[in-house]
């Protein structure tokens, strides 16, 4: 074995074990978790509920915060990390903003990650947070149904009332996930690179480590790639997390030295497993605005794309700017929701008003009410679920 073999293996292993480390090692949180009162009620017979998970990084405490009210349900699980280039004092400072909405004190069910990881594009620490962010979301509630990502320069276009009642109808255990087995450019310039991403084992940001060689295209499994956001089922998490056969660990173990993981792993993993394949569904329920070829971002979106937004029957869209003026054109015209307060849902019994939280007090959290966004949202879901039922192999390859 040469030299550089031999640092590229010590790389290779140090990685995957820092990984896995980052992987079963628990979050520690600022907000204290308890359970969800008696009179949340979960099951079959009820309507779904959504972990979200929701990082940011530097400078995000009021992006982060502006979102988490703007997605907030009692029924839900809310996880937010602020990445590790944040200050203490931040993190702090969004727990704080936290605990002091009213319903969410009540109901406990919003955490802020104390300990924190970095926040990348590049390299495969998101794996090792997603993969640690749902592990303890499901240790903290049983109910929830599907884990939805999220960062900091998101926003939704629909109420949880809206996507509560549109989800009613769908299978729980399906899963909303942007993938291709064509892997066209992104063969030789994501996949086949072999990297090492200092943010697995390393306590300062660093860039990422690439050898001058790279390798084949593995035959033991298809790659597959996508969308790095994501709306999981409870079931597909649990295969990947406690997982009864080895895939899930050996999929890890490649993308360990994957530029861009969170655009593959999960789509390989769920393509691969011949339980899971025929439950994707192949869209992100995201509204974006792409340069052709896609770059690292999307287009920033603004008032100029409101109408299209709206129209697009997407149940989120990014990436907004800090406090764009089309952020308050949502909150007024689609979410309905005052200054630093919650969306109202069927389940607020306060007064409505722009200066008084009618989600300060609260009846029935289990009912819906879906508003004029719900059916735009549900006519896209068709559209995807028919297409779903149409194909005998949901993740067929080119030329399949």
């Amino acid at each position: 074995m040469g030299v550089e073999r031999k640092w590229l293996f010590t790389l290779f292993t140090v990685a995957f074990l820092s990984l896995t480390f980052l992987f079963l090692s628990s979050f520690s949180i600022f907000t204290s978790s308890k359970p969800l009162p008696s009179f949340v009620h979960h099951g079959s017979h009820y309507p779904p509920a959504f972990a979200y998970f929701i990082t940011g990084g530097n400078g995000d405490k009021n992006r982060i915060f502006r979102l988490l009210l703007a997605i907030y349900h009692p029924r839900n699980r809310y996880l937010l990390h602020l990445g590790m280039d944040a200050s203490d004092k931040e993190r702090q400072g969004l727990a704080a903003a936290v605990i002091s909405v009213p319903a969410i004190r009540a109901f406990g069910n919003a955490d802020v990650v104390g300990n924190a990881d970095y926040v990348t594009h590049l390299g495969s620490s998101n794996v090792a947070i997603t993969l640690r962010a749902a592990a303890i979301m499901m240790k903290l509630d049983s109910g929830w149904n599907w884990f939805v990502t999220l960062s900091a320069r998101d926003y939704p276009l629909i109420t949880q009332d809206d996507l509560s009642h549109v989800f009613s109808t769908v299978r729980r255990d399906l899963n909303f996930i942007e993938h291709t087995g064509d892997l066209g450019w992104k063969e030789s310039d994501r996949f086949q690179p072999i990297v090492v991403d200092p943010g697995t084992y390393l306590a300062r940001r660093s860039q990422i480590f690439q050898a001058t060689q790279k390798r084949k295209t593995p035959d033991a499994f298809k790659l597959f790639t996508g969308s790095q956001w994501v709306i999981l089922s409870r079931s597909f998490l649990e295969f990947c997390l406690f997982g009864w056969d080895n895939l899930p660990r050996k999929l890890l173990m490649y993308f360990t030295n994957v530029k861009l993981s969170q655009e593959g792993y999960f789509h390989s993993v769920i393509c691969n497993a011949p339980e899971f394949k025929n439950t994707t569904v192949n869209g992100d329920l995201r509204y974006m605005i792409w340069d052709n070829p896609p770059q690292m971002e999307p287009h920033a979106l603004n008032v100029s794309v409101y109408g299209q937004m709206v129209e697009s029957g997407a149940a989120f869209a990014r990436q907004f700017d800090a406090d764009d003026p089309v952020l308050d054109m949502i909150d007024k015209k689609i979410l309905q929701r005052g200054r630093n307060q919650v969306v109202p849902g069927a389940w607020c019994s306060g007064q409505r008003s722009w200066w008084v939280d009618p989600c300060s007090q609260w009846g029935d959290v289990n009912i819906l009410k879906p508003g004029s966004q719900a059916k735009k949202l549900e006519e896209s879901v068709s559209v995807l679920l028919d297409d779903w039922n149409s194909q005998t192999n949901q993740c067929q390859t080119s030329g399949e």
